[in-house]
């Protein structure tokens, strides 16, 4: 007969087993993602990573899914219906660490019943910095002006030289007014332009009505704006809809800026309109491909700034995209309400 003790300790010993038995299964598609959103899900769930800080090949995506519950996923990863059916039926979950979810099915997820997240609002605030800073660092030529005095360029001090077009008295125009948009507004609006302007599906009068913002249409925008700067979501509507008509409609002195989606705008029109001048200059923080390829002709212009897709780089901001990628799984897994759910 088992002594009291002995009878706990093997009640115990079960109550591990059951737990371990019993745990969901995560596969993460990044490594680099910060700790803190991981260490939560390894507190439950049985995790497993890529092993690079690059995106995980196919194929291996394809053979790590297998069997999987949940997939913590990127911007860098498709997830498509081939998938889905190698993860197998038991999948009730794929969250993203982004804002944007173009890379998913949403579609064949919610056929399937499977829950799909994403981290929207908490980057609201970096990306907005950012376009802010991408805005100023093209429209003053900083990196122009930067590589000058690393190349031997300044001789000295001199009236015109690098001179770049400001914001005061200008006319800002947005496509998208959402809350990034917004944010965006905001903080542009700190440098006295004569006028914002916003399009959109939607006229939002009370938001706009902070900033004195008006609601123009987008034929109105391309031709009255001195400085555009893109917000808005990649759908089908708005798939390239920077081309070479809307480019010829700009004033010459436009400066772009996009920090949305590469696909929002046709590259090669964008590299035409650049290198016959007819806009100024362009910023972006986001391109098609990505990363840009060394030999893309765009990287051969001087009035173009590229960033690498940091809208979100805040330390912070990272650090609570994984934590809310996680929390979306956790919930998901457990049948509760995610903090945040892509529900279309």
């Amino acid at each position: 007969m088992r002594s009291a003790s002995g009878v706990l300790n093997l009640l115990t010993q079960l109550r591990r087993l059951s737990t371990k038995m019993s745990k969901s299964s995560v596969y993460v598609t990044r490594p680099d993602v910060d700790a803190s959103g991981l260490d939560l899900l390894r507190k439950s769930c049985d995790v497993s990573t890529w092993r690079e800080a690059l995106p995980v090949p196919r194929e291996e995506l394809l053979r790590q899914v297998v069997g999987k519950d949940a997939l913590y996923c990127a911007l860098t990863d498709k997830i498509d219906a081939a998938v889905l059916d190698a993860a197998g039926p038991q999948l009730k979950c794929v969250s993203t660490i982004s804002v944007g979810y173009e890379h998913i099915d949403v579609a064949e997820c919610k056929k399937r019943g499977i829950r799909v997240g994403f981290t929207p609002d908490v980057l609201t605030d970096a990306t907005a910095e950012l376009t802010v800073a991408l805005l100023l660092a093209t429209n003053r030529r900083l990196l122009e002006a930067n590589k000058e005095v690393y190349n031997g360029g300044w001789k000295s001090w001199s009236p015109m030289w690098m001179c770049g077009q400001g914001l005061k008295g200008s006319r800002v125009g947005l496509l998208g007014f959402g809350r990034i948009g917004q944010e965006i507004a905001a903080r542009v609006f700190a440098f006295k332009p004569s006028q914002i302007t916003y399009t959109t599906r939607t006229a939002r009068p009370q938001e706009a009505s902070k900033i004195n913002a008006i609601h123009v249409d987008f034929e109105e925008m391309l031709r009255e704006s001195d400085f555009i700067i893109v917000c808005c979501a990649l759908t089908p509507e708005t798939k390239e809809i920077f081309g070479t008509e809307a480019f010829a409609k700009m004033k010459p002195n436009c400066i772009f800026i996009n920090t949305a989606r590469g696909g929002v705008v046709d590259q090669k029109a964008l590299y035409d309109a650049l290198r016959t001048k007819r806009i100024q200059a362009a910023g972006l923080d986001v391109t098609t491909p990505e990363p840009l390829p060394l030999a893309d002709p765009l990287l051969q212009l001087d009035n173009v700034v590229i960033l690498p897709h940091i809208g979100s780089a805040d330390i912070e901001t990272r650090k609570e995209m994984s934590r809310i990628t996680a929390r979306n799984i956790l919930a998901a897994l457990a049948g509760e309400k995610m903090e945040a759910e892509v529900n279309k």
